[in-house]
């Protein structure tokens, strides 16, 4: 298996080198001149030697842009590995595991995958999102395919030959809540357990948060994978868009703001500014622990880039004093470790976060009541309604069963009727209807403050909501506590109280509810 190893992923197991990608953003075309300038950019870094790979983003801001897969095949021509951006929003999981296999066939590798940005526009008109899978699941796939996917066939199941995939995530810890950032803990300790292979932080400019997601894998219990930092060398023009929540999950505060906007009225160093911040950043990260950064930014030149990995050599044995320059804590921010007040960064001993029990609508405790009495295999109705669900599964009064069933939850959770019922995942909140990514294990990194992404200061996240509701009653972890798998869409339309008893669904397999006996024919 040595042989198949990216230059990148042995950059990142090697403790003596601190591994370097650099983002380019392709733009809307073929051979326009966002196109070749990814691809100039892509002959400098490979003649340069300094960076391990060049990331390739996927439609970014949810807009059209050339296909970062066979771009990075282009890329990988060139001498210099791509890591593509490879994201769940306009592909099911027919066209992602297609171009998996593709991006086999041409010897790229290295995976960055994310739930991607909600689409914004396309051709005449706002394009339909997919989000068949998530994260979670999208690297489940790409772990079975390392290891040989077994797949149907005529004569039984067959494995595919390995694929070799180095495919890591991404993880948020610049959120403002508590409720907000344990959503996206949980989501990251997920994506370690389906074998994220390295993890990527999002962009934010608070140097305890970014303390924070290192010592959160360590505290997840996986200290052996490696976490990149993300820099971002950032101008006023895209400060402001930041801080305005008009980048999701980019954070941008109001005091780094004043900072960029005093800056930016001596015109002739505002650039030098930015860039000698890029490499303090650079700088702590080395010092922290990081096992290398992900360098970005709008209009970066190699030479740019190469001057932030210098100036940053130059400044890393002093990191720590550059701690205090990267203090931009959102206003109430939420930190999961008690901090340390010596350093300025984190202890490792977490905040306690039994104090704070927030109230529960009374819903939500009907929905409790309902679920214990019928669809615990302990519950006074359970052994009824699998009776009654095997006496109706196949009958004549399936479709009536099967309408009275989607009338009542469509009143309650906007029901989409996909079968595979979610509601118990979420706190009876339903990930299909009620997320617009339908995000089964857990938040995307793109809600501000609390509110979704798609639906900013109207609709809170659902997983918000579901932790306040479990919170309630110190249950909040179970948001964490196992994998969803996609939706069966084999059970499109049909009962999900019936699949349930039938141990059709998720939930039943989950649980070893298997279907009830049948009686023997005379």
């Amino acid at each position: 298996m040595a042989e198949y190893l990216s230059r990148f992923h042995k950059s990142l197991a090697r403790k003596d080198v601190f591994s370097i990608t650099w983002e380019l953003v392709p733009g809307r075309g073929a051979f326009e001149k966002d196109q070749e300038e990814v691809l100039r950019g892509a002959e400098k870094a490979a003649k340069g030697g300094k960076i391990h790979a060049l990331t390739l983003t996927d439609n970014p801001g949810g807009n059209p842009a050339i296909s970062a897969e066979f771009l990075g095949a282009e890329v990988n021509r060139l001498g210099i590995e791509p890591l593509v951006h490879f994201t769940c929003k306009d592909k099911n999981r027919n066209e992602l595991e297609a171009l998996l296999h593709g991006l086999e066939r041409a010897g790229v590798r290295n995976l960055l995958v994310m739930s991607g940005d909600y689409t914004y526009s396309g051709y005449r008109g706002r394009a339909k999102p997919v989000f068949d899978l998530d994260p979670v699941q999208l690297l489940s796939l790409i772990g079975e395919m390392n290891n040989g996917l077994e797949v149907p066939t005529p004569r039984g199941v067959a494995a595919l030959k390995p694929s070799h995939f180095f495919a890591g995530a991404v993880v948020s810890p610049f959120k403002a809540l508590e409720s907000e950032q344990m959503g996206q803990y949980y989501k990251l300790k997920k994506k370690l357990q389906a074998g994220a292979q390295f993890i990527v932080t999002q962009l934010g400019y608070d140097a305890r948060k970014f303390h924070e997601a290192l010592l959160m894998v360590k505290h997840l219990g996986f200290e052996h994978i490696p976490v990149i930092g993300n820099v971002y060398v950032l101008p006023r023009p895209a400060a402001r868009l930041m801080n305005q929540n008009g980048v999701p999950g980019c954070v941008v505060t109001d005091k780094l703001l004043a900072i960029l906007d005093e800056e930016a009225a001596d015109k002739a160093k505002a650039k030098e500014k930015r860039l000698e911040r890029a490499a303090k950043m650079y700088a702590f990260m080395k010092g922290m622990g990081f096992a290398g950064v992900h360098i970005g930014g709008h209009g970066l030149t190699y030479e740019d880039v190469e001057f932030i990995i210098e100036k940053g050599e130059e400044l890393a044995p002093n990191w720590l004093d550059y701690i205090r320059e990267f203090d931009f804590p959102q206003p109430n921010g939420w930190y999961y470790f008690e901090k340390d007040e010596k350093t300025g960064l984190n202890t490792e001993i977490p905040v306690d976060r039994s104090k704070n029990r927030p109230g529960t609508p009374l819903s939500y405790r009907g929905f409790r009541l309902l679920h214990k009495t019928m669809f615990e295999p302990h519950g006074i109705l359970f052994k009824p309604m699998q009776g009654l669900a095997k006496a109706l599964d196949g009958s004549r009064l399936e479709a009536a069963f099967t309408g009275l069933e989607h009338f009542a939850k469509s009143i309650t959770n906007d029901c989409l009727h996909c079968g595979d019922c979610g509601l118990p995942d979420v706190a009876y909140l339903c990930p299909t209807s009620q997320c617009p990514k339908g995000q089964r294990n857990g938040p995307c990194g793109g809600s501000f403050e609390g509110w979704c992404e798609v639906y900013p200061g109207k609709k809170q996240c659902i997983y918000i909501r579901a932790y306040g509701r479990l919170k309630h009653y110190g249950e909040e972890d179970k948001l964490g506590a196992y994998h969803v798998p996609p939706v069966n869409y084999d059970l499109l339309w049909t009962a999900s109280w019936l699949n349930f008893y039938m141990g059709r669904d998720h939930t039943a397999k989950r649980l070893g509810i298997a279907p009830p006996e049948k009686k023997e024919q005379k």
